[in-house]
């Protein structure tokens, strides 16, 4: 299996949204971002499938000498080889890959985030980031591009946040701020123990007002002769928000249930976004 097959096969395998933008691009850049998805979905596998923390800590910076050996010109793993291309094609900064294996570092030692500021930072590392990086490769004219990216790429860890509220308390983890689970009147026992509530209901309605705020300034700040090239960004966020809808229409049943769309629904949202969006 050559690299590129490599990574097609990893991100095809995730079953993401994401991926259904993908199909959209040119073939030269669908292979770049798929390549930089497969390197996102390795350092996240990382942190989701290793229960030793040492171990885990120690692939990590496995990754850090990988992107390393990248720049350098001398990538060992299929995914930095398909990727190699793209860093100097788009221009794609060593720190911006670096910055993603920080964010994916703090799952190994963050399980609570006392406020949204705290929580702010890892989703720019882990989404932000990864939304200037994808954009770069879609193409832009203008630095606005980027910080719409960074906006976009934090709506949607919102909404992976409130989508995955059940799972992540079973591995005890908790992504909303503690301070609004106190202003809500929700415990973190609740959570654990998948308990719902009018409390728990107005706490993700809050949250879900967020996101969709961040999803507005995102639009906003895009510049308009970008839109065209961004339009692979333009349909995930169909895809996301959609979902997103669709947890609220449900009531947030977000404690047993991971809320998802089909394929179908994926790909006719795919389909409009690139024809009107």
């Amino acid at each position: 299996m050559d690299a590129n097959q490599y990574c097609l096969e990893k991100a095809a395998a995730s079953g993401s949204s994401f991926y259904y933008g993908f199909r959209f691009l040119p073939a030269a850049k669908r292979q770049a971002i798929t390549a930089f998805y497969a390197f996102c979905r390795e350092v996240d596998d990382i942190v989701d499938d290793c229960t030793d923390l040492a171990m885990a800590q120690r692939k990590l910076k496995m990754w850090r000498q990988e992107i390393h050996d990248l720049y350098a010109g001398a990538p060992h793993h299929p995914v930095t080889q398909a990727l190699a291309p793209a860093i100097s094609a788009y221009h794609i900064p060593a720190e911006s890959l670096l910055e993603i294996i920080a964010g994916m570092e703090m799952d190994l030692t963050y399980v609570r985030y006392t406020d949204f500021s705290t929580l702010k930072i890892y989703c720019h590392r882990v989404a932000g980031v990864v939304g200037e990086v994808s954009a770069r490769i879609f193409g832009y004219s203008q630095p606005d591009t980027l910080r719409y990216a960074a906006l976009l790429g934090l709506s949607f860890q919102l909404t992976n946040i409130i989508r995955d509220v059940g799972e992540d308390a079973k591995r005890n983890r908790i992504y909303l701020p503690l301070d609004e689970l106190a202003e809500f009147n929700v415990s973190e026992s609740d959570l654990l123990n998948a308990k719902s509530s009018e409390n728990f209901k107005n706490l993700m309605e809050y949250q879900y007002q967020r996101a969709q705020a961040t999803y507005q300034l995102a639009f906003d700040a895009l510049p308009l002769c970008d839109r065209k090239s961004q339009k692979t960004g333009l349909i995930m966020a169909a895809i996301y928000r959609s979902l997103l809808d669709k947890i609220r229409f449900d009531g947030y049943p977000v404690l047993t249930h991971r809320t998802r769309l089909t394929s179908l629904r994926k790909l006719w949202l795919a389909w409009r976004a690139w024809m009107f969006a």
